[in-house]
């Protein structure tokens, strides 16, 4: 046994154990940070992952890596995060189809695989039309749509099953029609269904309004209603579906920063405090005020109820539409 007889064998000893308890005791980050994208380079997620990035470097004093994992209709990306080591360092701009995709059947992910960091954005579904369409205002296109036999109309936004689709799907249902009255016609996102839209090829595009910003403006779409709880600043004549026929239905996509499940508490709290910081940052909401995108901020507690509350929501949605596995 180890006897200590002065008080010099005494300050070796906690010398030593001070060097060996270092690392681990060290601040965190004392490394970079990577934060995976389930979607692709240039996108709208891929552009808030690196702007929130940027933001959160200043206030972290550390670099934060944006890396792209596409795939499987987000579940290569998805599962990267999910199955990344807990310590911080390897974090996913997550998005709302982790609360789509086990419905179907394409993954066993679900939102209990990651934990809550904070939620920064959300983007409600809008109505997008063709500018001479045929429907002049929302309560028209509920009316015509109702008036005339299933499949007379398509619409188009994201792949089977996707954000847009369902969220219309839901909107349907929320007007007394079928979940799938207006054919769904499947594509890689919102752009080149705007761009179908202006040719004539499909009738409408619920995607988020300012995904339709470019058609919007060049006078070849328009915008009906969009299925949130106010105006966009970004598109002050937009009238909600409220405004426009007397809805309350609301839906979108959300965006967030989790990491994978079992994360320490206080590198949460860090990362929580530090993304609070970016979100408010100049950087962020500059960006997002130029883009149009939505701004919206939840906790790590009130994130993961939301994704809670999401998950049963789009559940519902899925079976009813006939795509639950």
């Amino acid at each position: 046994m180890l006897k200590l007889h002065n008080k010099a064998g005494l300050t070796s000893i906690a010398v030593l154990l001070t060097a060996i308890a270092g690392p681990a005791l060290a601040d965190y980050p004392e490394k970079p940070i990577t934060i995976i994208v389930p979607w692709a380079a240039g996108g709208g997620t891929d552009a808030t992952a690196r702007t929130i990035a940027k933001a959160m470097e200043e206030e972290l004093d550390a670099t934060v890596n944006v890396v792209n994992r596409t795939g499987g209709s987000g579940v290569v990306g998805h599962s990267a995060i999910a199955r990344a080591n807990p310590d911080g360092y390897t974090l996913g701009l997550v998005t709302g189809e982790i609360n789509m995709m086990h419905w179907q059947g394409l993954t066993d992910l679900t939102y209990r695989d990651y934990t809550p960091i904070a939620q920064i954005n959300y983007d409600y579904a809008g109505v997008q039309v063709a500018a001479d369409g045929p429907f002049d205002d929302l309560e028209d296109l509920v009316k015509t749509v109702g008036e005339q036999p299933k499949g007379t109309y398509t619409a188009s936004g994201t792949g089977q099953g996707g954000v847009w689709h369902l969220a219309f799907a839901g909107f349907l249902m929320d007007q007394g029609l079928e979940p799938d009255r207006v054919t769904w016609i499947p594509s890689q996102g919102a752009a080149p269904a705007m761009t179908e839209l202006a040719a004539g090829g499909i009738d409408i595009v619920p995607s988020s309004v300012p995904e339709g910003r470019s058609m919007i403006e060049s006078g070849r779409a328009a915008s009906l209603g969009i299925m949130a709880p106010e105006r966009l600043d970004s598109f002050p004549d937009v009238p909600t579906v409220q405004e426009a026929i007397g809805s309350d239905y609301q839906i979108g996509e959300w965006r967030g920063i989790a990491g994978p499940k079992g994360m320490d508490p206080e590198i949460v709290s860090t990362l929580e405090d530090a993304l609070e910081a970016a979100y408010n940052s100049d950087t962020y909401q500059g960006f997002m005020a130029k883009q149009g995108f939505g701004t919206e901020w939840r906790n790590a507690e009130d994130f993961g109820q939301l994704m809670e509350d999401m998950d049963e929501r789009f559940g519902k949605i899925v079976e009813q539409v006939g795509l639950a596995k």
